[in-house]
């Protein structure tokens, strides 16, 4: 990818990198690194590692000023909605992130660009990189920006299994089942998808790197599908 391609991005998320080789860097796959015979620290995994700890340190800070009364545990569960997998890979999509990843042929072949678990590994990187170069200030900024918003439909993400469990037992429509479909990719970066069942009909499908994630995503379109039918 030339870098002209990587400007439009900046121009995207308003950010203009001093060190413009962390960019590239945020947007380097292990599959591309692979593929080119590069060292595997090159890939955004590091990147990743460390915005990953920034987008925690930021989104903890925003919830506790901005939940003064709330306890501890549910400040856990809601910073855990806003930085898991499907949500950050919302925010991804957001910013056509997908369509600026560097990847290996086969990862590109098998639609490694809309695939959550890898965007939203790429968004972290692209955290990491922002805080590197610009510090923290302007990193906060990005992620208050991209990732602390719709926080009302992203919490859905975590709670959406026991938020299911509760419409279904109050309307009394059924037992609800979760059942594997499919599986791909290596042991080290395992995809599965699941359907969820009210009884004997599927209400949703999702995927994730765990079978959870999964079925967290497969309830949140169950819990989408029931509220717009009533």
């Amino acid at each position: 990818m030339n870098d002209s391609r990587l400007k439009k991005l900046e121009e995207r998320i308003g950010y203009t990198f001093q060190d413009f080789s962390l960019l590239r860097h945020a947007m380097m796959h292990s599959s591309y690194t692979n593929e080119k015979h590069l060292p595997k620290y090159q890939c955004n995994e590091r990147l990743e590692f460390l915005g990953d700890a920034v987008l925690e340190l930021v989104s903890s800070e925003y919830l506790f000023l901005e939940s003064p009364q709330t306890p501890e545990g549910e400040l856990t569960k809601a910073r855990a909605s806003m930085v898991c997998e499907p949500s950050l890979a919302l925010c991804a999509r957001d910013i056509g992130l997908g369509d600026y990843l560097l990847l290996g042929k086969g990862e590109e072949a098998t639609g490694g660009r809309a695939r959550d678990s890898v965007t939203s590994d790429a968004m972290e990187a692209l955290i990491g990189a922002i805080y590197l170069d610009g510090g923290l200030t302007n990193a906060k900024e990005f992620i208050h920006r991209f990732v602390l918003t719709d926080l009302e439909d992203k919490k859905f993400f975590y709670d959406s299994k026991t938020i299911l469990q509760e419409m279904v037992q109050a309307k009394k429509s059924g037992v609800i089942s979760y059942r594997l479909v499919g599986e791909e990719g290596p042991d080290h970066n395992k995809s599965f998808r699941v359907e969820v069942l009210i009884g004997r009909e599927c209400f949703g499908e999702g995927s994730g790197r765990t079978k959870k994630a999964a079925e967290q995503q497969a309830a949140y379109q169950a819990i989408l599908r029931l509220r717009k039918h009533g």
